[in-house]
Order: C-alpha cells, then sequence, then structure tokens
C-alpha cells in the first residue's frame, strides 16, 4: 500500500534513518527530507526533542531551509525508515473525551434490568456528558515509551489476547514547558500536533480483584508497538484550531470511526491547563487527547491477523499499521 505524505502546510518534521544507520531528525518538504543532525544553526539538533527544546528560534530557520532551494542532500523518503517523529520525556493520554463514543459506552454496559426505551436512556446518557463538560474534569492517565512504533511499523498481536482494539487519536506536542497554566494560556505550550493510535488489549484492562480500582491501564495500553505515532510532526501554525481537524480510521478498506475533533468533551485547551496542574509538561512531551466513537467493541469486531489500519487526521498524514499475530 502507498504511504501517503500529504500534511498541511510548506514542511513537516519527522524521525528516520537509511537502513540500519542511526536515526536522524528530519525537514520533511514534499516527498523528501532534510537531515538536521548535519547542520550548524537553529535547525541543527541530534533528536526532533532538541529541536522542541528550542522552538522558535528552530522554526524561524526551519521556515528559511524549507522555501530555499532543493539540494542534493534532500533525500527521498521512499528510501528512509521512519520512526516515531520524536521521543519524549513523558506521555500523557486522555480517556472518555468524546461525546459520542461516551454515550455509546454507556449505552453499551446499560444493566440487564434497565427497562428505559433506548431513546430515553440515550438522552440521559448525552445530559450526563453535558453535565460532566459543564463542570467536571478531564480524565488523563500515563503512557510507556517503550509502546510507540512508527507509522508504518506492522502491529504484533499478543497470543494472550482476543480484544485488542484501535483508538485513533490526535496528539499535541508540547514545545514550551507548563506548569499550572490557564486554558486561555495553553495553546501557546502545543507547537505541533501528529497522529496516535492508542491500541488497546481490552481483556487486560479491568480486573476484578482490585475493587473499586477497577481498571489497570498498563498492561492494556503499553505493550510494544501499541502506540503507533506520526508520521510527522506538523507545526501549530500549518494546523488552525484543533477543533476543526477530521480524523477517520480505516480498517481494511472500510471506515470505521470518523467524527471531527469539535467533539471533544474537553478541547486542547482543557487538557493542557489539566494536565499541567499537578505535571510539569516539558518540550516534546505528547498528550493524547482521547478517541471518538466507532473503536472495535462498538462493531463486535477486534484485530486480527493480517488486518490493515489507515489512520488519517486532517493536515498531519496517514499512518499505515498492519497486523501480525505474535508467533513464538
Amino acid at each position: 500500500m502507498t504511504r501517503n505524505v500529504a500534511f498541511a502546510g510548506p514542511f513537516a518534521l519527522g524521525t528516520f534513518s537509511l537502513a540500519e544507520a542511526a536515526p536522524f531528525p528530519g525537514l520533511v518538504v514534499g516527498d523528501r527530507a532534510l537531515d538536521l543532525s548535519t547542520l550548524r544553526s537553529p535547525a541543527g539538533a541530534r533528536t526532533t526533542r532538541e529541536l522542541l527544546e528550542n522552538w522558535d528560534e528552530a522554526l524561524t530557520e526551519l521556515r528559511r531551509l524549507a522555501d530555499a532551494p532543493r539540494r542534493e542532500d534532500w533525500l527521498p523518503l521512499e528510501e528512509l525508515r521512519v520512526h516515531p517523529p520524536v521521543e519524549p520525556h513523558q506521555i500523557l493520554q486522555a480517556g472518555a473525551n468524546y461525546r459520542k463514543h461516551v454515550i455509546e459506552l454507556t449505552l453499551a454496559h446499560r444493566l440487564a434490568d434497565d427497562d428505559r426505551p433506548e431513546e430515553v436512556a440515550r438522552a440521559e446518557a448525552a445530559a450526563g456528558v453535558d453535565r460532566r463538560a459543564a463542570e467536571g474534569e478531564p480524565y488523563v492517565f500515563t503512557g510507556l515509551h517503550s509502546s510507540l512504533a512508527g507509522a508504518y511499523d506492522d502491529l504484533r498481536l499478543p497470543d494472550w489476547s482476543e480484544q485488542v482494539d484501535w483508538e485513533l487519536e490526535l496528539c499535541a506536542v508540547i514545545t514550551k514547558p507548563a506548569y499550572r497554566v490557564r486554558r486561555e494560556e495553553a495553546l501557546a505550550h502545543v507547537g505541533a500536533y501528529t497522529i496516535a493510535n492508542d491500541v488497546t488489549a481490552r481483556d487486560a484492562v479491568f480486573r476484578d480483584d482490585l475493587g473499586r480500582i477497577g481498571a489497570d491501564w498498563r498492561p492494556g495500553k503499553n505493550l510494544p508497538g501499541f502506540t503507533p505515532l506520526g508520521p510527522f510532526l506538523v507545526p501549530a501554525e500549518h494546523i488552525g484550531a484543533p477543533e476543526g481537524l477530521r480524523l477517520t480510521l480505516k480498517l481494511n478498506g472500510e471506515v470505521k470511526q470518523d467524527d471531527w475533533a469539535k467533539d471533544m468533551i474537553f478541547d486542547v485547551t482543557a487538557l493542557v491547563s489539566y494536565a499541567s496542574q499537578t505535571t510539569q509538561l516539558l518540550p516534546g512531551d505528547l498528550l493524547l487527547t482521547g478517541s471518538p466513537a466507532g473503536n472495535g467493541i462498538h462493531w463486535g469486531r477486534l484485530l486480527r491477523d493480517g488486518d490493515v489500519m489507515e489512520s488519517t487526521i486532517t493536515g498531519l498524514g496517514t499512518q499505515i499499521t498492519r497486523c501480525a499475530a505474535e508467533r513464538h
């Protein structure tokens, strides 16, 4: 399947390598990439995270490089391996953050003796979501670096799980330290966006032995390769208001998720502000903003050996993830 390298704006960033060589941060223009680790300028860096730590100065130089004529040292993307575009200090993940998704989940988990008509139950679930948006707080948990994978890497399905599910998510990338910031200040700390798929082994999440604690997100979400990321970091200035982004996931060519970021219960500003109240957010950190309706549990169809997911977000490109059964 052909990789889709389209993204918003004149350039993007990524992390790439030639064959087995060391990865390098790359400036992407069209279908070519420039190795930024070779430069002696504000855009010169060993990693994309170093660029994000010096984002304002680096961004000016990146604009200049993107406008300059292509030289022979620009490499064809088709010859490069695409790695996760950044190695973060921290990964924060929002849960239950899309209105339609939460309503679906509420209806799917109705008690057996709930005899309300579906339209009544749906209306009450919607009212509960609206109350949470007005009076409640986001739900945010942490992920592990070891779960990250490149946008075109295969996904290994563990042999012990029968409920591996997809969760396409918009990912905000921090480029300015944030601690206890207000909502109106939050977007100044987000310098780029990328695509994440928060893959989940749902049969590993809920534990009967934990009582009221209930869920254990570590084993269900942090297996190797369970967070495909990228392919690119697209500067926020090229994206505009994140609420206008459309998220679409296809499974074997069939649309399963298709919604707009405006359906978030808590938008990017609310999530960044909330997370920063108790966590020091650092340049390069990732904030996954939740998944829209249409997960596999909803369709009664979980991931299988041979499946192919195509995950697209407006202006950020497309991930292509092939699923393969784990074999020992």
